[in-house]
């Protein structure tokens, strides 16, 4: 018969360094993008779709610093990349692609993209993971990224912050919208379509 210990569950918890914490930071920003814009979805008060978006910048600063403590203090470890992973995800993939669909890129195609954006993002990490052993092999650090990193998206919520600011929300939507086959398309959402596309590309960007 297995023993209930209570302590079980914090076990974990007192494994966390950190950066890992720093990194969970980050996914908390995320969340709170998704929440921020559920509410511009019900109040429709613009303001929440600028809170969204800076949330996402906060989730950049403790992307940027989770890694900077980690080396600081010499505690990388496989946890730590993969909470950095699934963060990301949230932060840089679903968040920006949320932001996007309450902004008004809310039609099927609009959809597909936005879902092919996220798909590509979670891809990118996942090939990331798997081959970062690799490419640091010689000399214990990543020296280049295939494929755009994922924070790169912050550049489309950038976007959507300045469509925002100039209230080209909704039907006001820069570049307007067409149909196709009965089904609505704004061209606007095709910046997420080239973002996930170069976030699977074999192109090779060097990290600094």
């Amino acid at each position: 018969m297995t023993t209930h210990n209570p302590s079980k569950p914090f076990s974990m918890i007192r494994e966390f360094h950190l950066a890992d914490w720093v990194t969970l930071a980050n996914a908390v920003c995320g969340v709170g993008a998704l929440f921020s814009v559920m509410t511009y979805l019900q109040t429709t008060d613009v303001k929440h779709v600028y809170y969204a978006c800076w949330l996402v910048v906060a989730a950049l600063v403790f992307d940027v610093l989770d890694g900077r403590i980690a080396r600081w203090r010499q505690q990388t470890s496989t946890m730590g990349r993969e909470l950095d992973s699934l963060a990301d995800v949230i932060s840089f993939g679903v968040a920006p692609a949320v932001i996007a669909y309450g902004c008004g890129m809310q039609g099927l195609y609009d959809r597909i993209v936005l879902a092919y954006f996220v798909a590509c993002g979670v891809s990118r990490l996942a090939r990331y993971n798997i081959t970062a052993e690799a490419l640091s092999a010689d000399s214990g650090k990543v020296k280049y990224f295939e494929g755009t990193p994922i924070p790169t998206s912050l550049l489309l919520v950038v976007l959507m912050f300045a469509a925002a600011w100039q209230g080209a929300l909704g039907e006001s939507l820069w570049f307007g919208q067409v149909k196709i086959a009965g089904f609505t398309l704004h061209p606007l959402v095709l910046f997420f379509a080239v973002s996930g596309s170069l976030m699977v590309s074999r192109i090779r960007f060097p990290k600094f």
